[in-house]
Formats: structure tokens, sequence, C-alpha cells
């Protein structure tokens, strides 16, 4: 199964429309094209903000997982908005540090009518997962109850 379709196929990514079309050597690419309901207000027009975020994160991770081949969750991310999101969005994604415990991905966005709507910094955590992966189905936790209806 390819990177991408590893990250198409997480729950939250689909339910927003997030595809990642390219991941590889440290380069990622993702596309989220604008729906009603990403919209800041009733009457549409602009994206909410967390779409934004949520394609830069997904893209960025995808960037590093393309070098770690291991889980990277998002230690910590700064974006700055630069314009309304009004068009369907696209992200690039490179890493910029791949260290021993975290790696640093820069990444830009843009809507199609071409506006910088945004540039964004991720940390992520890399290394230490002892082989251990959350994303494989068969993992067992002894710290769920699965009787606990939290």
């Amino acid at each position: 199964m390819s990177l991408e379709t590893v990250f198409n196929e997480i729950p939250f990514v689909e339910s927003l429309g997030i595809e990642v079309t390219e991941a590889g050597d440290g380069h990622a690419e993702g596309t989220l094209p604008l729906r009603e309901e990403h919209t800041t207000n009733p009457h549409g027009g602009v994206a909410h903000g967390g779409v934004t975020y949520s394609l830069a994160d997904t893209v960025g991770g995808a960037a590093v997982v393309s070098l770690t081949g291991d889980v990277a969750p998002t230690v910590d991310m700064r974006i700055d908005y630069l314009a309304p999101a009004t068009a369907d969005l696209t992200a690039t994604a490179d890493v910029v540090r791949n260290g021993g415990s975290v790696a640093v991905a820069n990444v830009e966005i843009h809507d199609a009518d071409d506006h910088h709507v945004a540039t964004a910094r991720g940390v992520y955590k890399t290394g230490g997962q002892n082989g251990e992966s959350p994303w494989e189905a068969d993992v067992e936790r002894d710290d769920v109850d699965p009787d606990d209806d939290q």
C-alpha cells in the first residue's frame, strides 16, 4: 500500500476531503476541494482556519513519514494565515530537518486562484516507537477498557 493511500484512508482526512497526491523523499503534496461545510459562516465564501490547518498538518506529516517510514505525531505546528481561502486548496510540504527525535516540515498553502493562503511549520515526533504503530489494526492497548462507554 502506498504512503498516499495510507494517509488518504485516515478517517479524519477522508471526512474533510483531503487527498495526499504525492509523498516521497521528504516532500508531499495534497489537495482539499472546499465544500460548504468547510466555511466560517452560513453564507459560505471563506474556509475555516481549522480546515487550512488540517491540510497543512496532514501534508506535513506525510512528508515526514516519507522519510522516517514510521508514525510521526505532531508535536507543534505554527501557521500564519496570509489571505482568506475562498477556493480549492493545495499544500506543498518539505522536510527541512529530520533528526533523531523530531523532524520539521515547512508547508505552503495556495488556493485555486493562486493566492498564498498560509504558511506553516510543523514539528513531528520521530523515533522511539520501538516498532509499535497505532496505525496497525491489530494493536492491543492495555490502557483501554473495551466495556467503557466513554
